[in-house]
């Protein structure tokens, strides 16, 4: 349990940790007496990409051989060196536009999480999914509950420490593509796909 209970942490940090810093504008636009919606938007947002990593990773499921889905891993690390080449991508205009639209917060805090986090959580979490039993995706999925809780509250909070903002949007992508790429490695070991090539030379 301790082990799926860390995948769920590493997988959860290393899609949000660049959220983080949109939260934190996110709660900055929106008027204090309805800032509890952008939680439960969050919840609506992270909902459907979980969803759809989840059934994604199903059908990749009946893929026969193990070592076949860790090639899944590479995912990641494409997306860490694309991070390291591109940098990351700047979603205050996504954020404000949805903000000032006259949709509810829920719905446009949703959008936002979608918007700005869905590849990047799609491409971490169908390779993890795949590789978890029913017993350990539910460990994971109960662990992305806990941390999304911590996430929106820290980024509540952050909101009235701006230097300590400063330092995660100074070095959030960095960690980000440290995480990314660890990730997409410990996969490629895990499913056995870099042993099966080191078999094949």
């Amino acid at each position: 349990m301790i082990k799926d209970i860390l995948t769920g942490v590493t997988a959860y940090i290393s899609t949000s940790i660049d959220y983080l810093i949109v939260l934190m504008v996110v709660f900055a636009m929106v008027p204090k007496n309805k800032r509890i919606l952008v939680y439960f938007g969050d919840i609506v947002g992270t909902t459907v990409l979980v969803s759809a990593s989840l059934m994604i990773a199903l059908v990749l499921k009946s893929v026969p051989d193990e070592w076949i889905l860790g090639l899944l891993g590479l995912i990641p690390i494409a997306m860490g060196i694309k991070l390291i080449v591109a940098g990351a991508a700047d979603d205050e205009d996504v954020i404000q536009k949805q903000i000032n639209n006259r949709r509810g917060v829920i719905l446009n805090v949703a959008f936002i999480t979608i918007a700005t986090c869905g590849a990047d959580n799609i491409g971490i979490y169908v390779p993890i999914f795949t590789q978890l039993s029913v017993a350990s995706l539910i460990v994971v999925l109960l662990t992305f509950v806990v941390m999304m809780t911590l996430f929106a509250l820290l980024g509540y909070l952050l909101v009235c420490l701006p230097t300590v903002a400063k330092i995660f949007d100074r070095w959030g992508t960095l960690v980000t593509i440290i995480v990314y790429i660890g990730l997409g490695i410990y996969i490629l070991f895990e499913s056995g796909t870099i042993q099966h090539f080191i078999n094949l030379i």
